[in-house]
């Protein structure tokens, strides 16, 4: 399952009071070549800057990097309106658009917004029909659904994609991970400090069950992990702490054991200064560890 090249990113605060520090932050990521800028979506939070609008802005002020919807909220952003603004973004940006997705994990953030009050079983099942809206429309196909939860009328979707966008996931419970693995490009894992690694195989063979079962290989499902934590020996902080040696041996055993092929560093403190042990030594000793 571990794809030869893996795959980097720094997930960016949507704090509104620190706007500025991130998109110097981004600069600096770009800069150091990283792969991806996440970036989260909880659009009830009011300190939070709304991620479309700081994902476009975030993009304006880089040239390469991949950006990262991690994940954007399918019940307060509906599918159809969601794929019309990914494919502007990808067509404006070059591509470089991933889309993270997820059904929603706070209910009462979402109704206080307007967005209805789902159970957890109904939120898959959103979640499931919403895949068959964003699929076609990513490809510019016409688009009819007449659903439990979707009611897409006849859609010619446009523009006309300038280049696949993948539509990754973001999954915790069973019947979610069975979804990515039937209908997703990639799972995102939630934090290493909510989905810790010991729980990790478990759900990988979730997935995987459901792409053999759907006709799809396995393989082709990237893994993300986004992992939270501290690169140093002076501090314990939550997730991931230790050493730059300590963090190489970890996320190295991640990958090839567990099977993640994507790391998104959510740092504790001190962004600026752990961004630069992350991509000046982290990753590379890692990237030479895993291709031995």
């Amino acid at each position: 399952m571990l794809n030869n090249l893996l795959r980097f990113g720094l997930s960016l605060d949507p704090d509104a009071a620190r706007a500025d520090d991130a998109v110097r932050l981004a600069a600096a990521a770009e800069e150091a070549g990283l792969d991806y800028l996440a970036v989260q979506d909880h659009p009830y939070q009011a300190g939070h800057l709304d991620s479309w609008t700081w994902l476009t802005h975030l993009a304006a002020r880089t040239s390469r990097i991949g950006l990262l919807t991690d994940v954007a909220d399918l019940q307060l952003r509906p599918p159809a309106m969601l794929a019309k603004a990914a494919l502007t973004f990808s067509r404006l940006h070059h591509g470089r658009l991933a889309l993270g997705v997820g059904g929603g994990a706070f209910p009462d953030g979402i109704a206080a917004m307007g967005g209805t009050r789902r159970s957890n079983s109904d939120m898959v099942a959103y979640t499931e029909e919403a895949f068959q809206v964003l699929r076609p429309a990513l490809a510019g196909d016409f688009v009819r659904l007449h659903g439990a939860h979707h009611r897409i009328e006849g859609y010619q979707a446009g523009p006309a994609p300038a280049g696949p966008v993948p539509v990754w996931l973001g999954a915790q419970g069973p019947k979610m991970l069975a979804v990515t693995g039937g209908y997703a490009d990639g799972w995102i894992s939630p934090l290493n400090i909510y989905v810790k690694p010991d729980e990790v195989p478990a759900k990988q063979k979730i997935i995987d069950e459901a792409a053999r079962a759907a006709g799809r290989d396995p393989a082709a499902i990237s893994r993300i992990y986004n992992v939270i934590g501290w690169i140093g020996s002076d501090r314990r902080a939550p997730g991931l702490s230790g050493d730059v040696e300590q963090w190489v041996d970890t996320l190295a055993d991640w990958s090839t054991r567990l099977g993640f092929d994507t790391f998104i560093f959510w740092p504790v403190a001190q962004p600026q200064a752990q961004l630069e042990l992350f991509a000046g030594e982290v990753v590379p000793a890692l990237r030479k560890r895993v291709s031995r």
